[in-house]
């Protein structure tokens, strides 16, 4: 069987666990090499894994891997890790915009280093990531720029709910729409993905719920799947799109998502309205 992604060189932000971890390895088992950035290089008692756990995952998968430590917000940091991917792999295809932070917390509460650590890390490192990559995603084969970022949903609910965090997602999005349609011409995709409910990872177990937002919540591999499904289109025929993880499934023909969690009472992610 021919795996969709061999030969194919994917860059992410972060990775060291989580959905980021979850693409990663399911992009190795694709054939992919993989390549993290990511701060995580000891291990932290508060989260599971670090970018070298995560290297060996992706190794298991079948995949090569290459761990860059690093902060995706340092010019420097992002240079080293485009040239240390070139040079081991030979150029990057695609580009994975997963690291982010979250505090949900409302604007007279939200404490400015909080607002400075998601503009930087969602807004500046997306935009430091993937503008040191595109000349590479220019050569690069079937290139795709995917960022972990919502629908621009305008709904009063969400501009209000929290607004500094809904600035630093959103403008992940409006920057990745903006390539799709800049490298248009170049046929480098531009595309964004967000899970339809709550995905069960450290974020959510940590500071949206515990183990009960944990049980509402599907696991990160149906949206590591879905990121594949989006990374495998032609390029030129993909792009310029804000999917949700089980659209991009469903379309795939899986329509039991059974096997991603089966809790009756899933709970929808933010920024995403229950049908």
């Amino acid at each position: 069987m021919t795996k969709r992604l061999a030969g194919r060189t994917l860059l992410m932000s972060g990775g060291s666990r989580g959905i980021g971890l979850a693409i990663a390895v399911a992009a190795a088992r694709e054939g992919a090499n993989v390549a993290l950035l990511a701060k995580t290089d000891v291990a932290d008692p508060r989260l599971p894994g670090t970018i070298h756990t995560a290297a060996a995952e992706i190794e298991e998968a079948g995949g090569r891997a290459l761990p860059v430590v690093g902060d995706v917000r340092d010019e420097e940091s992002v240079e080293h890790a485009v040239a240390a991917t070139v040079e081991r792999f030979g150029g990057i295809d695609i580009v994975v915009n997963n690291a982010s932070a979250i505090a949900l917390a409302p604007t007279e509460e939200l404490p400015i280093k909080r607002f400075d650590l998601m503009t930087q890390i969602q807004l500046r490192g997306t935009y430091l990531l993937t503008s040191k990559s595109l000349p590479h995603l220019r050569k690069g084969t079937n290139p795709h720029i995917l960022s972990l970022s919502p629908p621009l949903n305008l709904s009063p609910r969400w501009l209000g709910a929290h607004p500094a965090y809904t600035l630093a997602k959103y403008g992940m999005t409006m920057l990745t729409l903006g390539w799709a349609a800049e490298y248009a011409e170049a046929g480098v995709a531009g595309n964004c993905l967000w899970p339809e409910t709550l995905i069960a990872t450290a974020a959510v177990q940590n500071l949206l719920g515990g183990d009960e937002a944990v049980a509402r919540a599907r696991t990160p591999e149906i949206v590591a799947d879905a990121a594949v499904e989006i990374l495998a289109r032609p390029s030129r025929e993909c792009s310029g799109q804000t999917f949700l993880d089980v659209d991009v499934l469903r379309e795939a023909g899986i329509t039991d998502l059974s096997k991603y969690g089966t809790g009756t009472e899933l709970e929808w992610d933010v920024f995403v309205d229950r049908p």
